[in-house]
Formats: structure tokens, C-alpha cells, sequence
């Protein structure tokens, strides 16, 4: 890409934020929309919720944290770019890895299992440091640009399939930046440049290439996984191995493994991976209604692993499907209270909570979860119990939170926000039209596209002037006294008023001025 035709691009897209520069990993010129300022910022604001997303941080075992971060912290410091990266380990059986703009990086529990040396996990952190010192993110987005004249649209990617589709708020932007599907060049460049920081941190890039290799071979079982984490968002191929043996012919062999050292850091975790085995399992069964099977499971992963907050949700979980309320808000504590900063116990809690009649404590849980990642279930909740004390503009302001999600729960969100709000503003929702039949008798005829039943419509037919368009008369007020349900429509005849012709139609209006839900 030249010069001129990054001219040319500034003057047709007519948009002061496009710009050309230089990529700080392969140096080619490239259109770049987001700067660098605004790629940082984007990563501080949505690691954190993205983390929640999918299981929280791993947090029983802070040295493999430390590890991890050391192992990353070698490459960011060979990087052709200097962001300020973040490392952190995720509490998700998953195996997979992710990065986010401005160089925040996750490393799922479940990737760890899989591999056997320090290099092979300098392999993936390196692959990932290129995606984001190489603008792969930014990337997307400015692709999103170019193709809708703004900002990719957010969705919901969340891990965490109980909540999935439920997040609300900026907090959708992390889910669409931690499921951004790069493209074959992204994935070569990452591999290709991955390998070269590999080698200038001392590590083997050999690892790169039989961790691919690996990577293909778990990849023809179409029942692994991966397929749910890394290889959905990595597609391994025998392309890419051959691309990696060229770089690794240019690079030469040689450096580090790390194997004994990586089978020391990561062997606590792999020590308790039949308890997270039994989690997983559990969580499927509580799924299927299996609750005493999931209670057995949870129970034989807390005997191998007490310390993890997880595996008291899932037994809060079987008591909630019970209807056990009290003895679900004892589990949910219990998690709290190993790890406070993950947002779903909270929920859990709040909702268990609100059905044993403790509202205000209801309130302050479900607040705290929404501190931690806003959610639908969390707000329409709080939308309940601002309504249930007879704070209808609270109320409101959640439920219009809520309704931002694509799940039931959104769907009822926007029910309660509309039987609210809808006697306050009802021309917010219904529309008006004024009609003539063949004698030039007009009526007002009202529509109703909304979900429920309104009675008592009250409206007037306005006139304009011809010549200013501005109103100059209007009738006395008209009832609709009957129902008119969900997308049908109402009508009464406007007395005292008939027209010549069907042009005189044009200067006139229906206003809405009340109506009432039928009860």
C-alpha cells in the first residue's frame, strides 16, 4: 500500500480519523484508524470483564501466575513493540489462549494441561504478543470501519455457558474482542514473528512447530476441546506447520525447553485436574437434572481441591435447583469468600437472597456483581426490586440495561420496561395516523406494535396550515375506549370534520396523549 492511496482513502472516506502508518511488526504501510493511545485504553478497560467471562482468574495457585508472567514478560521484552503487557491465567477448563489490543493476554487452565515445556508455552505466548504488538486486534476493527462506517458491532462470545448471551453494558466489547477470529495472514504473521521472539528470549522455536503438529493431530478428533477454545479462533493445518519448518530453517534450531522447570511450576495444577474434571462433569449433569450426580462430583472435587471457590458454586447451584435457598446462600458464600472478585456467586446470592425476602441484601449482592461484569439476570433483578418499593425511574433505568440483551431475560426486560413506561409516554410506543374513507369522514386510527394489551387511548387530530406547516387547530380530546392488542389497531371517527379531497389528509395528525395497560 503506497502513499497516494492512503491520500486517496483520507479524501473518500472524508473521516478525520483515518490515517496510514507503518506496522511495528512487519513494517508495511497499512490504513490505521485506532491509535495506539485508544488500542491501550481499549485493553485496560476490557481485560478485566473479558477475564469474568471466562471463569475468572485462577487464582489457588499464584506461582504458576507468576510463571506464566515471567515466561511472557521475556517476550514482550524481545517484542518489536513496547506495550504495557499483562499476563494472567484463567480458571477455565478450555483449552485456549487470547489477546486483547494494547497487549492483555489470557492463558486458559485448560491450555496448561496440555502442554510439556516452558517453550511450547513461550510457543503460544509468543503467537499471541504478535496479535498484539502487530495491530491484529485494531486490526478487526478498523475492518469493521471500513465496512459499516464505524465501530464493530459488539457481540456475546461468552465462555461461561450458563451466562452466555447475558452480558450487558461496554462490557459486550470484550466478549467481541476475546472471540475476534483473525484471518490466515494474522495467524501466519503471529506464528512467523512468534517464532522469531522465541529465539531472541533463548527459547527452541522447534517447540512452535511440534506444538502445531501436536495441534493438527488433536484436530482431526472432531470430539477434542479445542475445538471450543484454540482452535476456534487458531485453526491449526498442515500449511502452517510447513510455514513454521521454513521460519524455523531461517532461525536456526537451538534454546531452551524447559521441561523439567515447566513440569515443576504446572504440577500442582495438573495434580488437581481430575477435581476440575469432576467440576466440569458436574456442571453438565446439574444441566441435565441429574442433581445428585453433580452433588456427588462437586463433593469429590472439593476432597481434591478445597481451596477452589468454583466447586462450592456448583453445590449452591444443586441446592438452588432444589428450591433450597438458604442452604444455596451458604455455598455462595463460601466462594465469595474465597475469591470475592468473581462476579457469578454474587449473582447467585442475590437472586437466593431476594427469594428468602432479604431484599436490600439482594440489592448490595447483585450491585457487586454488576461491578464485576454487568449482567441481564443482575439488572432485571434490581429492575424488580426498585419496583417493588416503588421506585419506578430506578426501575426503569434497569430494566433498560437488561433489555440490551439477546436472551428471554432481555426479552422481559423490555416487557417490564414497556408496561412502565408505556402510561407515562404512550406516543413513545403507539403511532397515530389520521384516515378518510369515500365520503371524507376522518378518523384517527391508532396502532399498537407493542407486546401488550392498552385500553382508554386518548388523542387528538391536529391541522396545519398549508403554507407555515405549523399547527394551527386541534380537535377536542378523543377516546378509544376499546382494547387494542399486540399489533393490532383502534380507531374512532373525528366528529365535525370532513374533507374534499384525499390531499387535504396531508395536514392533518394524530397526537397521543394517554394510555392504559389493561390489567
Amino acid at each position: 500500500m503506497n502513499s497516494n492511496l492512503c491520500k486517496f482513502a483520507v479524501i473518500s472516506l472524508a473521516l478525520s480519523l483515518v490515517g496510514c502508518g507503518t506496522n511495528p511488526v512487519t513494517h508495511k504501510r497499512e490504513f490505521q484508524f485506532v491509535s495506539e493511545s485508544q488500542e491501550i485504553d481499549m485493553g485496560q478497560k476490557n481485560y478485566a470483564p473479558a477475564r469474568q467471562q471466562q471463569g475468572g482468574d485462577y487464582v489457588i495457585d499464584p506461582e504458576l501466575t507468576a510463571y506464566v508472567q515471567s515466561v511472557g514478560n521475556k517476550l514482550g521484552a524481545v517484542s518489536d513493540r513496547q506495550l504495557p503487557y499483562e499476563f494472567v491465567v484463567l480458571n477455565d477448563s478450555v483449552p485456549n489462549a487470547w489477546a486483547m489490543p494494547g497487549g492483555k493476554i489470557a492463558f486458559n487452565r485448560g491450555l496448561l494441561y496440555e502442554l510439556n515445556s516452558e517453550a511450547e508455552l513461550a510457543a503460544v505466548l509468543g503467537h499471541e504478543i504478535v496479535h498484539a504488538a502487530a495491530r491484529h486486534g485494531a486490526q478487526s476493527m478498523e475492518h469493521g470501519m471500513l465496512l459499516q462506517g464505524a465501530a464493530m458491532a459488539a457481540g456475546i462470545a461468552a465462555q461461561d455457558k450458563s451466562y452466555a448471551n447475558l452480558i450487558v453494558g461496554g462490557a459486550q466489547l470484550s466478549s467481541q474482542l476475546i472471540s475476534t477470529k483473525f484471518g490466515r495472514d494474522d495467524e501466519s504473521e503471529a506464528d512467523k514473528y512468534g517464532m522469531a521472539y522465541m529465539k531472541k528470549a533463548g527459547y527452541d522455536p522447534r517447540a512452535a512447530v511440534t506444538l502445531q503438529e501436536t495441534f493438527v493431530r488433536l484436530s482431526q478428533d472432531h470430539k477434542s476441546n479445542f475445538f471450543e477454545g484454540l482452535f476456534a479462533s487458531h485453526p491449526p493445518s498442515e500449511e502452517r506447520v510447513a510455514a513454521n519448518k521454513v521460519t524455523l530453517a531461517e532461525l536456526g534450531e537451538g534454546g531452551v525447553w524447559g521441561k523439567e522447570i515447566y513440569a515443576q511450576k504446572v504440577g500442582k495444577l495438573k495434580s488437581t485436574q481430575a477435581a476440575y474434571k469432576d467440576y466440569d462433569e458436574g456442571v453438565k449433569a446439574l444441566a441435565k437434572g441429574d442433581a445428585a450426580k453433580a452433588t456427588t462430583l462437586a463433593k469429590q472435587a472439593i476432597a481434591a481441591e478445597p481451596r477452589e471457590a468454583r466447586f462450592q458454586e456448583l453445590l449452591g447451584d444443586v441446592a438452588m435447583s432444589k428450591k433450597q435457598n438458604k442452604e444455596a446462600l451458604s455455598y455462595y458464600e463460601k466462594a465469595i469468600k474465597m475469591q470475592p472478585d468473581y462476579f457469578r456467586p454474587h449473582v447467585q446470592s442475590g437472586i437466593a437472597l431476594n427469594n428468602l425476602g432479604r431484599k436490600a441484601e439482594a440489592e448490595t449482592a447483585l450491585n457487586a456483581s454488576n461491578e464485576l461484569l454487568p449482567t441481564a439476570p443482575s439488572f432485571y433483578l434490581l429492575g424488580q426490586l426498585a419496583e417493588g418499593r416503588g421506585d419506578v425511574d430506578a426501575a426503569l433505568k434497569h430494566y433498560e440495561i437488561a433489555a440490551d440483551s439477546d436472551s428471554d431475560v432481555g426479552k422481559s426486560s423490555t416487557e417490564r420496561y414497556t408496561h412502565l413506561d408505556l402510561p407515562r409516554n404512550p406516543a413513545k410506543y403507539l403511532q397515530g395516523a389520521a384516515q378518510m374513507d369515500a365520503k371524507g369522514n376522518v378518523f384517527a386510527v391508532v396502532q399498537n406494535p407493542t407486546n401488550v394489551d392498552v385500553a382508554h387511548v386518548q388523542i387528538r387530530l391536529v391541522r396545519y396550515d398549508a403554507a407555515t406547516r405549523q399547527p394551527n387547530a386541534q380537535s377536542q380530546p378523543l377516546m378509544i375506549a376499546a382494547n387494542i392488542g399486540p399489533n393490532q389497531q383502534g380507531q374512532v371517527t373525528v366528529p365535525n370534520v370532513r374533507l374534499k379531497t384525499p390531499a387535504e389528509l396531508n395536514l392533518y395528525s394524530v397526537t397521543i396523549e394517554k394510555a392504559e395497560l389493561v390489567k
